[in-house]
C-alpha cells in the first residue's frame, strides 16, 4: 500500500468520525469534535492529492524535509483562487478548529452549521473528483446531512449567560459570517431553513396539528413559499451541471439517438416541457421582472429529473421527444 492509499484510508476514517460525533445526540462537544476531525480528513485527503499531482516532496517543508505542511498550506497549494467559496469555507472551518482549542459556546452551532454542512458536501465532492472515492458507499447519503438542533441567537439571553467578552466574540463571529453567506454560493454555506405548509393530505405530512377553538394563543398559517432566492436558487445551467455530476457519480450513461451524450440544455427543456416543471411552484419560480420571464429551479427539480433519467437512461430522451411531438 502506497503513502497515498494510507492517507486516503485515514481521511475516510477521520471523515466518518466527524460525522458520527456531530450526529450523536449524547455528545455535548460535538462542534469541537467535528471541527477537529473534518480538518484532519481534509488535510489527509489533500496531501494524497498533492502527492499524486506534484510528487511526495510537495507535502514537506523545503527547509524541514521531515515535517509536513499544515492544512492551511495544503489549501493554498490546491485551491489557488483566494476568492473561491470552497477555499473560504475551509479557512473559516480551520478558524473554528483553532478557536475550539481555547473556548467556544454551544451557540456557535447556530452560527456555523451552514458552513459545516457545506464543508461536508465539499469533501464528498473532492474525494470523488481527486481520488474516485464515493463516500456515500461508506456512509449512507442521508447520514451525510448533519443532524441540526438549532437555537436562535437571543442577544439578551446570551449576554445574561456569558461574560461580556465571550458574548461579544460570538456576536462578532456571527456578524462577520452572515454577509459571506449571502455573497457566496453553496460551496461556502448551506442554509438551514424550515418551511411549514398546511395540507389536508395526511400521507404528505411530516407533522400533524389541529386547530383548537378555545386556545389563548394564536398562530399564523403559512400557505406559500417565501424567499425563492433561497428555495429556488438554481439557474437552468446550474441544474444541468448538478444533474451531470449525479450521472457521473453513479456512472449512468445517457443515450440520445443511440449515442452516448452529456445532458444539455435541449435535454433539460424536454423535461421542463413534458412534465410541466415551469408550472410547478415546488420546482420552479418565475420572475416577472420584464416582458421575458426568468426561471429559477429548486433542488427538487434536479432530483426529479435525475430520478426520471435513472429509470431509463438509454431511452428517456428519445421518448420525451416523441411524446412532445404528438402533443
Amino acid at each position: 500500500m502506497g503513502v497515498q492509499d494510507q492517507l486516503i484510508d485515514k481521511a475516510k476514517e477521520a471523515f466518518v468520525l466527524a460525522i458520527e460525533i456531530y450526529n450523536k445526540p449524547s455528545i455535548k462537544y460535538r462542534i469541537e469534535g467535528f471541527s477537529f476531525f473534518i480538518c484532519n480528513a481534509w488535510e489527509l485527503m489533500l496531501k494524497a492529492h498533492m502527492i499524486n499531482k506534484f510528487g511526495e516532496n510537495s507535502i514537506y517543508f523545503s527547509d524541514k524535509p521531515n515535517r509536513t505542511i499544515s492544512l492551511e498550506g495544503c489549501v493554498k497549494k490546491v485551491f489557488t483562487n483566494e476568492k473561491a467559496p470552497l477555499r473560504k469555507n475551509l479557512e473559516k472551518i480551520i478558524e473554528l478548529r483553532n478557536t475550539s482549542t481555547h473556548f467556544i459556546t454551544e451557540e456557535y452551532e447556530a452560527v456555523y452549521i451552514p458552513l459545516l454542512q457545506a464543508c461536508v458536501f465539499n469533501f464528498v465532492d473532492k474525494m470523488m473528483e481527486f481520488h474516485k472515492v464515493d463516500m456515500t458507499q461508506i456512509i449512507p447519503e442521508n447520514f451525510i446531512t448533519l443532524s441540526v438542533r438549532l437555537k436562535s441567537l437571543d442577544e439578551t439571553e446570551i449576554r445574561g449567560k456569558y461574560e461580556k467578552q465571550v458574548a461579544e466574540k460570538l456576536f462578532a463571529v456571527n456578524d462577520s459570517l452572515q454577509p459571506l453567506v449571502e455573497e457566496n454560493n453553496s460551496a461556502f454555506a448551506i442554509k438551514v431553513e424550515h418551511y411549514h405548509y398546511a395540507t389536508k393530505k395526511r400521507e404528505e405530512a411530516t407533522e400533524l396539528y389541529h386547530i383548537e377553538k378555545e386556545a389563548a394563543q394564536g398562530v399564523r398559517v403559512i400557505k406559500e413559499l417565501k424567499n425563492p432566492n433561497e428555495t429556488h436558487k438554481y439557474s437552468a445551467k446550474a441544474c444541468i451541471r448538478e444533474i451531470n455530476k449525479k450521472l457521473s457519480k453513479d456512472e449512468i450513461v445517457l443515450l440520445y439517438n443511440g449515442q452516448e451524450t452529456t445532458f444539455n440544455m435541449y435535454h433539460f427543456n424536454l423535461f421542463t416541457s413534458y412534465f410541466g416543471i415551469k408550472e410547478n411552484e415546488r420546482m420552479c419560480f418565475t420572475y416577472q421582472v420584464s416582458t421575458q420571464p426568468q426561471y429559477s429551479y429548486s433542488q427538487q427539480a434536479i432530483d426529479f429529473i435525475y430520478e426520471e433519467i435513472k429509470k431509463s437512461p438509454e431511452a428517456i430522451l428519445n421518448d420525451l421527444k416523441q411524446k412532445l411531438a404528438k402533443k
